[in-house]
């Protein structure tokens, strides 16, 4: 099956979840289409899997992935690109380039922001902070404090875009790093409470900044069953209000489409994650009607 083929039948078979309370009766009208892609955990796979592998023959790769991007991009240029952290680390790529060649490639693809995962300080604070300059795109993390560091102004806790006069807005969380990454590491960065900050920050976004759509880039890991203190995605979509959709990443879990949360205010919001690896691409559309109620369909296509 050609990907355009299964682009079309993937996002035919996703049904439409009103959002925000909004019944789907109200999208008779004129109609905004917004695309948001996404990618996590991709781990410096630059290449394709090759045919012989057990799991994943053929799959992935930045250039497939910049084939498809592409084609969904003529299709809707009203799209962007995001990725919810752990760009770095997995194969030799970041060992001999030290996450170099991801940024370029990624700044090539043209994504539009990306949060901060735990592998990417597999080469200290320091190193992150050295391949900087290679990205073309900004970084994205609300709960992380780097007042004290080397990456001190260079990450943003939110940014705004307006997409066909839709104001969309994107604000980064990040697991606690204590425990998991090695003090020396990531030094004097801060670890702040990721649901606390998130509702700030879509209170912000929502009231302040006045957007129609509130996207927050994960990197807490989806759901963690057996250890109900621990914050997830599906924990703080649950625990929120404002947020429209949770892109996470950490635990990689492939979903093939969007979770359907309900928020603390008992509307629907959606939570999707990719799994790993850069094995599927996250394609999720917003429908607007012309009072900015708004729907979503999602899929996740295999590259």
């Amino acid at each position: 099956m050609k990907r355009r083929e299964f682009i079309q039948q993937t996002a035919a078979a996703s049904a439409l979840v009103g959002l925000g309370g909004i019944g789907l009766q109200s999208f008779s009208g004129t109609t905004k289409k917004i695309t948001i892609l996404h990618t996590n955990d991709v781990h410096s796979h630059i290449d394709p899997f090759g045919p012989e592998d057990g799991r994943n023959p053929n799959k992935g790769g930045v250039a497939r992935r910049a084939g498809l991007i592409a084609s969904i991009r003529k299709e809707n240029p009203n799209t962007l690109l995001l990725d919810a952290g752990d760009i770095f680390q997995g194969t030799p790529y970041f060992n001999y380039y030290g996450g170099e060649l991801e940024f370029k490639l990624m700044s090539m693809l043209k994504y539009d922001a990306a949060t901060i995962g735990n592998h990417d300080f597999d080469n200290g604070i320091e190193g992150l902070y050295a391949q900087l300059p290679h990205a073309k795109f900004d970084f994205i993390s609300s709960n992380y404090d780097f007042s004290n560091t080397v990456m001190d102004t260079h990450v943003k806790p939110y940014k705004t875009f307006m997409v066909d006069g839709i104001k969309i807005g994107v604000f980064g969380l990040g697991i606690e790093l204590e425990g998991l990454v090695d003090k020396n590491m990531y030094k004097e960065t801060k670890y702040l409470n990721p649901v606390e900050i998130a509702q700030e920050m879509s209170r912000i976004l929502k009231e302040n900044e006045k957007c129609d759509l509130v996207i927050c880039l994960s990197h807490l890991g989806y759901n963690y069953r057996d250890q109900p203190e621990k914050p997830d995605d599906l924990k703080l979509g649950k625990a929120t209000k404002d947020i429209d959709l949770i892109i996470g990443g950490h635990t990689h879990t492939f979903l093939d489409k969007p979770t359907v949360v309900k928020n603390s205010e008992g509307k629907n919001m959606l939570v999707n994650q990719v799994g790993c690896y850069g094995i599927n691409l996250g394609k999720i559309d917003f429908y607007f009607d012309m009072d900015k109620n708004k729907s979503a369909s999602g899929v996740s296509i295999i590259v």
